[in-house]
């Protein structure tokens, strides 16, 4: 049982008041134990409550566990949040007072935090971990300090060395890059009985994989290889039994490792130039919004499972990319022509508020679908979305062709008739997310920066019809500069923004058809923005600091997207081991031969898991062995059309033509070389 010291305390004061000396002096005795003597006491404050080395727990009083493995990552969960800025100061492995070298991880929970010896630990050895009051938590609470001991195994016949000849490790102690071959060379503390070898040896991976093995060393040293080729960033399970025995007979208890392999070099499709390539993936990503649209409105899905429900931002990107099959001949105009004409005559008759369309629409019908509780009206980002690819759809289209004159006045009344002003909930000096008629202004989300939303603001200050001012952008969306950040982030400026950028996304969004080469103003240049943000999410997936399994140069980018878990929007800073191929490839422009290296990768040599009926699949997460099977339309567009800027520059030549939108930036004074 647990005993509050506090209540106690306030007991013995209690009764000082009314009983005699010798009732608080026997309480006084009970809190004495109960702080000094009772280990299992609590301490109050946050503590260390639990401690594994591998997959043992070990005890935290004295004198601590025996007999545990000497090549195995320690993990110590907390009560609370860590202040990570702490953690290297107050947390440390000791080997009689010295300082044993490891690599400290605190997983994104930033409650547990994963121990790794540079070196394998010495048998028979005294090891203490030890967590000082200097380990703080977020709010600057201090932990309680704590001496934890443990002894590795001392006696009968033990693994004393691993060495996987092939390989790396992460910084969470993670076997990585294993060869498919494998090659394992493990050494026992005493020559080993070769006939007992087969019976104890199993190597594991959705049943037993084959394997050859060979005694060296005087039988101390056990080779093991696979039979045949393993296949590629998987994990394998090794194990050896307690059958083993040494050859005096010695017992062994036993020794597991997981691993996981390294990437097949071998490309599973046949390799053609890089233009071929990004026309391929355009090719491919195009049909989600061509085949795939709803065929009655020609809007497209929210995913590749939504049924009747269409999208309206992934809408947008659906009507720039028609464009693109278009220039790129995957359809011919008048196919474009004709679907651009069904999708826009659908978006008249569609529910609107207050000219703003809803977040999702019944293909259909074009009756809101509610995104949320709340939200079942105007979604202004979404609307922005979709007016971003309306105008640029009426740039592109031509006024010698009467069915495209057509379309052109139709968009320029669907753009003219979205209330921007109205989304101000009264004049206030920004603009909000959502309005529904039935909820009014619950939702009460201001579109503030930074974030994918700066599209919102260009548009609203370019309406011909209902206009936001200047006052609205400073005060609004810069939040009066707050929205600036100016830090480093792996040697990399971020101008505006959270820490680290967050997810891609929002370096994609608005610069579809928002032209940010020498776009700036007193709050950025987004060229540096996007670029940097860039770079910083690539850098975070090379440093890799949470040690999962996928993560290099060629394999990067962290964004929104379907994950393990269910769906959640990915950043340095809520890393769940997810890869997503939008990320890198919709940021072409920014970092070419980046996105092209990742591109070769994702295509080349994890195409056979990645590539499909329309492109990539939506993200990976090597870690936990997971594969989407989905597509969702707003990770699709941004590939076929930031593949599309970074190629020609289409979309944003003909969006930044539109001559609101040269009214709209000089209004809020924003610098581009197409205003001139």
């Amino acid at each position: 049982m647990r005993f509050g010291i506090g209540p106690l305390i306030a007991a013995i004061k209690a009764m000082a008041k009314n009983y005699s000396i010798f009732w608080v002096l026997l309480l006084v005795g009970m809190l004495q134990v109960l702080s000094c003597d009772n280990p299992d006491s609590d301490p109050g404050g946050p503590s260390l409550v639990k401690v594994l080395v591998g997959d043992i727990e070990i005890s935290l009083r004295p004198p601590g566990s025996s007999g545990l493995d000497l090549d195995k990552p320690i993990s110590l969960f907390f009560s609370d949040e860590i202040d990570a800025s702490t953690l290297i100061s107050a947390v440390g492995l000791y080997n009689e007072g010295q300082l044993v070298r490891s690599i400290l991880t605190l997983l994104g929970d930033k409650k547990t935090v994963i121990l790794v010896p540079e070196q394998i630990l010495q048998p028979g050895i005294h090891y203490s971990i030890s967590v000082s009051d200097k380990l703080k938590g977020i709010n600057g609470d201090a932990f309680n300090p704590i001496e934890v001991k443990f002894e590795t195994v001392t006696s009968g016949l033990f693994v004393n060395s691993v060495e996987f000849l092939e390989s790396s490790k992460t910084s969470t102690g993670r076997i990585v890059d294993v060869s498919l071959g494998l090659d394992l060379v493990l050494g026992f503390s005493e020559p080993i009985d070769a006939a007992t070898v087969t019976a104890a040896l199993r190597l594991v991976r959705d049943g037993e994989v084959p394997v050859n093995f060979r005694l060296e060393d005087g039988g101390r040293k056990l080779k093991v290889m696979s039979q045949s080729k393993l296949d590629y960033l998987r994990k394998y399970e090794i194990s050896i039994d307690s059958k083993l025995r040494a050859k005096d007979g010695k017992v062994f208890s036993g020794w597991r490792s997981s691993f996981f392999t390294a990437i097949d070099p071998s490309p599973k499709f046949p390799l053609i130039s890089d233009d071929e390539l990004m026309t391929k993936v355009q090719a491919q990503t195009f049909k989600y919004f061509w085949d795939f649209a709803h065929p009655e409105s020609g809007m497209a899905r929210e995913r590749n499972s939504s049924g009747n429900l269409v999208t309206m931002g992934g809408s947008g990107f659906g009507l720039m990319a028609i464009l693109v099959g278009i220039e790129r001949g995957f359809i011919t105009r008048q196919q474009g022509v004709d679907r651009l004409t069904k999708i826009v005559e659908f978006l008249e008759r569609a529910d609107r508020f207050h000219g703003a369309w809803p977040h999702w629409l019944d293909g259909n019908t074009g009756d809101v679908i509610p995104f949320s509780q709340f939200d079942n009206g105007g979604d202004l980002v979404e609307t922005a979305l979709m007016v971003q690819g309306l105008l640029t759809a009426r740039a592109y289209l031509q006024d010698a062709n009467p069915q495209e004159k057509a379309i052109k006045e139709k968009i320029t009344r669907l753009w003219e008739e979205v209330e921007w002003d109205w989304y101000t909930r009264g004049g206030q000096n920004v603009l909000f997310w959502h309005w529904s008629p039935q909820h009014q202004w619950q939702m009460n989300l201001p579109i503030q920066g930074w974030n994918e939303s700066l599209i919102v603001y260009v548009l609203a200050a370019s309406s011909p019809t209902h206009p936001i001012s200047k006052l609205v952008y400073d005060a609004g969306w810069a939040r009066n500069g707050a929205m600036k950040n100016g830090k480093l982030f792996y040697n990399f400026t971020l101008p505006l923004g959270e820490d680290f950028g967050g997810p891609l996304f929002l370096s994609h969004y608005s610069f579809l058809g928002l032209d940010p080469r020498n776009l700036s103003d007193q709050y950025a240049n987004y060229w540096t923005q996007a670029a940097n943000h860039t770079r910083i999410n690539r850098e975070h997936c090379i440093q890799n600091p949470l040690g999962f399994v996928g993560y290099s140069a060629q394999s990067w980018g962290l964004t929104a997207s379907d994950n393990h878990l269910g769906y959640s929007a990915h950043s340095p800073t809520n890393d769940l081991g997810v890869i997503s191929p939008t990320a890198a490839l919709s940021s072409m422009p920014f970092t070419p031969t980046e996105s092209m290296d990742a591109l070769q990768h994702f295509y080349y040599l994890m195409g056979d898991r990645l590539w499909g009926e329309f492109g990539f699949h939506d993200a990976f997460n090597v870690t936990e062995e997971w594969y989407a099977e989905s597509y969702l339309a707003i990770d699709q567009g941004p590939i076929i059309l930031m593949i599309e800027n970074y190629r020609s520059g289409l979309l944003w030549e003909h969006f930044m033509s539109n001559p609101e939108a040269k009214v709209g930036l000089a209004k809020l004074n924003i610098d581009s070389p197409h205003r001139d």
